[in-house]
């Protein structure tokens, strides 16, 4: 079983920044792909950032440019770095280790972490 744990949400000003980060149990971190996903009231989870084991990242459109996530496979940690934060970036923000292995995926989630943007 691997515990999946976000931390660094929080109440910010638009403009502000915040830096999440997501730890994930067990001893092969450095094979897990990690992403960050999102979701407001009323809104589907969407998926914000990911990164694959190898280090490729993927973003969303709507924050290109403006976040950046990485990972520290010495700490089993993926960090989210949110800047220039607008309102509509507040939600419930939500990581997952996935990986597959011998043709079954796996997907762990957090429990999630909140971000507020007021403006």
């Amino acid at each position: 079983q691997v515990q999946v744990m976000e931390s660094g949400g929080g109440l910010v000003q638009a403009g502000g920044s915040l830096r999440l980060s997501c730890t994930a149990s067990g001893r092969t971190f450095s094979g897990r792909n990690m992403a960050w996903y999102r979701q407001a009231p009323g809104k589907q989870r969407e998926l914000v950032a990911a990164i694959t084991s190898g280090g490729s990242t993927n973003y969303a459109d709507s924050v290109k440019g403006r976040f950046t996530i990485s990972r520290d496979n010495a700490k089993n940690t993926v960090y989210l770095q949110m800047n220039s934060l607008k309102p509509e970036d507040t939600a419930a923000y939500y990581c997952n280790a996935n990986w597959a292995l011998f043709g079954r995926e796996y997907v762990y989630w957090g429990q999630g972490t909140q971000v507020t943007v007021s403006s």
